[in-house]
C-alpha cells in the first residue's frame, strides 16, 4: 500500500471532517448541487447531498479555513506550583474532531514567561504558513518557566516531562509519538532543550536550539548523554546563534561536541546578539524548519 505523507494525511482528514460537518447541516430534499470547497489553497470539487441551498448560503464549517488559530491559557492542576502554559490550536481545530496534529513545545528564556514566543509572533506566523498551505496544521505549547529561581525540589524539567506532555496528549488532539512531537527553546529555554531533548530522545523527534545558554561546566555531561543516544534514534537538530551573542563561545563548544560525536545537525551563525530582536527576526525560519521535519515524516495509510 502506498504510504501517505503526514501533510497529506492531516489535510485529507481535516477536509473529510469539514465535509462531514457540512453534509450534516444540510436538509436532504431537492436537487444535488455541486459546490467548490476551498481547503487551504487547494480547490476540491465535491458532490453534496441533495439540498435546496439558497444562493446566499455560506457553509459555517468552512469559515475557519481563513481564520486565525486560537491561543488559550491552561494549566496542569496536579503539579506544585501548577504548570501553566499557553497553547496554540490551529485553524479548524474545533471543526475537525477526528484530526490529530503534530505538537511543538517552545520554551522561553530566563526572566521571561509563557507569552514570550507569542509576543515574538509564533502564532501569527503559524497562521500564515497554514493558510498558505506551506505547513500542515500543528499545535504549539508554550510552558511557563517563571519559577526558574525557586527553591530546590521537583523543577520545571520534571514537570514538562512527567506532567505537561501527558496532560497535553490527554486533553488535546495531538499525534502522541516522538516523530510528531518536537521541542525547542531560546536562551535558557535552549539550555533546557539540550538537557530534556538529549535525556529523552524517545519523546522528541526533533530539537531546536536558539541561542542556547550552556555552561562550560556542563560540557562533559552533555557529551556523555549525546554519546548514549543510539545513532538511529538521535533527534533531528537545528542550532543557531548570533555572531555578537554573549553565549557564542559556549555555543561553539557545544557545536564542537556535536561535530566530533558525528551528530548530524544544522548550524547557523546569523548576524545579531542575545536579544528578542534577534529571535523575533528568525521565528519564521524556525517554524519552517520544525514543520518541514513533520512533512518529511511518512504516515501509514
Amino acid at each position: 500500500m502506498r504510504r501517505m505523507s503526514t501533510r497529506q494525511a492531516i489535510l485529507l482528514t481535516t477536509y473529510l471532517s469539514l465535509l462531514a460537518g457540512l453534509s450534516a447541516c444540510l436538509p436532504s430534499n431537492g436537487v444535488s448541487p455541486t459546490q467548490t470547497v476551498i481547503v487551504s489553497t487547494a480547490t476540491v470539487t465535491a458532490t453534496l447531498p441533495p439540498s435546496p441551498v439558497p444562493a446566499t448560503f455560506t457553509p459555517t464549517p468552512l469559515t475557519c479555513l481563513t481564520e486565525p488559530g486560537l491561543v488559550k491559557q491552561d494549566a496542569v492542576p496536579t503539579t506544585k506550583p501548577p504548570q501553566e502554559f499557553l497553547i496554540y490550536l490551529p485553524p479548524c481545530y474545533e471543526n475537525s474532531a477526528n484530526t490529530r496534529y503534530p505538537v511543538l513545545y517552545l520554551l522561553n528564556g530566563q526572566t521571561y514567561n509563557q507569552d514570550q514566543w507569542v509576543r515574538l509572533g509564533a502564532p501569527a506566523i503559524a497562521d500564515q504558513l497554514i493558510h498558505s498551505n506551506e505547513a500542515l496544521p500543528f499545535i504549539m505549547v508554550f510552558p511557563d518557566d517563571r519559577y526558574w529561581n525557586s527553591a530546590a525540589g521537583p523543577g520545571f524539567g520534571d514537570r514538562v516531562i512527567n506532567d505537561l506532555i501527558p496532560y497535553v496528549d490527554k486533553n488535546y488532539r495531538t499525534t502522541a509519538d516522538r516523530d510528531h512531537r518536537t521541542l525547542g527553546g531560546l536562551s535558557r529555554g535552549g539550555g533546557w532543550t539540550v538537557q530534556l531533548g538529549f535525556e529523552h530522545p524517545e519523546l522528541f523527534g526533533a530539537l531546536g536550539l536558539h541561542s542556547p545558554a550552556i555552561f562550560t561546566d556542563n560540557a562533559p555531561y552533555v557529551e556523555r548523554i549525546i554519546q548514549a543516544i543510539p545513532q538511529e534514534t538521535r533527534p533531528k537538530l537545528w542550532f543557531d546563534i548570533g555572531d555578537s551573542d554573549m553565549e557564542l563561545s559556549r555555543a561553539l563548544l557545544l557545536e564542537d561536541i556535536l561535530t566530533r560525536n558525528d551528530y548530524f545537525h544544522e548550524f547557523h551563525r546569523y548576524s545579531g546578539d542575545h536579544t528578542e530582536n534577534y529571535w523575533g527576526a528568525h521565528v519564521e525560519k524556525y517554524l519552517r524548519w520544525y514543520t518541514q521535519v513533520w512533512q518529511e515524516t511518512p504516515q501509514e495509510q
